[in-house]
């Protein structure tokens, strides 16, 4: 007894063209990297000192299965502490001398980034900057040595944003007079990405940061704004840092790059940025200026300034690693020019987030696989037609 083979069901060209921007949409989809593709995000800031602003930030971010806390902090130079909990239950206990999540034992990841001085250099001198230095430095600005604003002023719950905005102590030259260096927090729910450039790409387990520098008097002709960042070397280790293609798309038509800090290996936390920084208010490719960044490397503790709640976490004896971030280069677009400048960075726990092909792209893409199918069919559809009307045209002799 034999049995006929089934014949395969065709699918229609347009159907099938149909399923596959589905599966590429669900393929570029980003979930939440700790399993958790939404979270319930709360902000909350913790007094710390009567007569001192009220800048200690937490956001907690509570998903089904793991807690993420992210302590922002104007105690000192400006700071971030972010941990990561496997227990939706987990808190932040806070007092003068001592941080601690709890329970101790639900703590998977933790790190801190800090800012301790913002730099400037006189790009103008071109045999310095020959050499692959951003120029002439000038005396550094000591961010532990800045009055901040009180935070509860910016303080968004809604939008899920806050922002530290400071300027020295001190100003002997008026520098800034009328401007300020901020630092504008931005939490999220859910995975997406901002209106504004450079549109990079956020999951609930993320936050970003922007770092905005605005109406500072700069100290020469074409001045260089740079800022160093420290962070604690875990297991006596620095983090890696890794430059990536991504993807040409519509988010980011103009720069293919993204560079990554990455803690541990495989991953357990990030800090992702594009290699630019805007000049305007109003971001515009025209107006991007390049961002370097030198290698983390090991550096003393007794070159940093004190870090509160850095120290409260870690303990007294925690080594640091720096490394520096520099804006703009000694021919394009300068900082004088609308006396502004701004750069962003998505801080995550887990694995980073990965670029890749928007709807946009993904329409074209399936339209284009599906039209060699679309032509075969109606290719054969218009010869039918031919020979019926060929035939059509004799009559019969009977």
């Amino acid at each position: 007894m034999f049995w006929e083979r089934p014949q395969a069901r065709r699918v229609p060209a347009s159907r099938r063209s149909l399923l596959l921007l589905q599966c590429l949409l669900l393929l570029r989809a980003p979930a939440g990297l700790l399993g958790d593709q939404t979270r319930r995000v709360s902000l909350e800031v913790i007094p710390w000192r009567t007569a001192l602003p009220q800048n200690l930030l937490h956001i907690r971010a509570v998903g089904a299965n793991s807690t993420i806390h992210y302590l922002w902090s104007s105690l000192g130079p400006p700071a971030v502490l972010f941990v990561a909990t496997d227990t939706p239950h987990s808190v932040l206990s806070v007092n003068w001398s001592c941080l601690a999540v709890l329970p101790a034992e639900s703590v998977r990841f933790s790190s801190a980034l800090i800012f301790p001085r913002l730099f400037e250099f006189d790009s103008t001198n071109s045999s310095e900057v020959k050499d692959g230095s951003p120029g002439k430095p000038y005396p550094p600005y000591l961010l532990a040595n800045f009055s901040w604003d009180d935070i509860n002023s910016t303080l968004d719950p809604t939008k899920l944003s806050a922002t530290l905005q400071g300027c020295p102590s001190k100003d002997p030259s008026g520098a800034f007079s009328n401007g300020s260096l901020a630092f504008k927090v931005q939490a999220f729910s859910s995975s997406g990405r901002p209106d504004h450039l450079p549109r990079l790409l956020h999951t609930a387990d993320t936050s970003q940061l922007e770092v905005v520098l605005s109406g500072v008097v700069p100290q020469g002709n074409h001045s260089l704004f740079g800022l160093e960042v420290a962070t604690p070397a875990l297991d006596s280790e620095c983090p890696q840092l890794k430059k990536l293609d991504s993807i040409d798309d519509e988010y980011c038509p103009s720069v293919f790059q993204l560079d990554q800090l990455l803690w541990r290996s495989p991953p357990e936390g990030f800090l992702q940025w594009r290699p630019i920084a805007f000049s305007q208010k109003q971001p515009a490719w025209k107006t991007a200026l390049p961002c370097r960044v030198s290698p983390p490397a090991p550096t003393l503790s007794t070159l940093l300034p004190q870090l509160p709640i850095v120290r409260a976490f870690f303990g007294p004896s925690v080594n640091f690693c720096t490394f520096n971030l520099t804006f703009g280069d000694s021919t394009g677009p300068a900082y004088e020019d609308q006396r502004y400048l701004s750069w962003s960075a998505v801080l995550g726990i887990g694995i980073p987030t990965m670029d890749s092909f928007s709807p946009l792209v993904l329409g074209i893409m399936a339209v284009v696989m599906g039209l060699p199918a679309l032509l075969l069919v109606g290719g054969g559809l218009s010869l039918l037609l031919i020979r019926h009307r060929r035939y059509s045209e004799y009559e019969p002799i009977n």
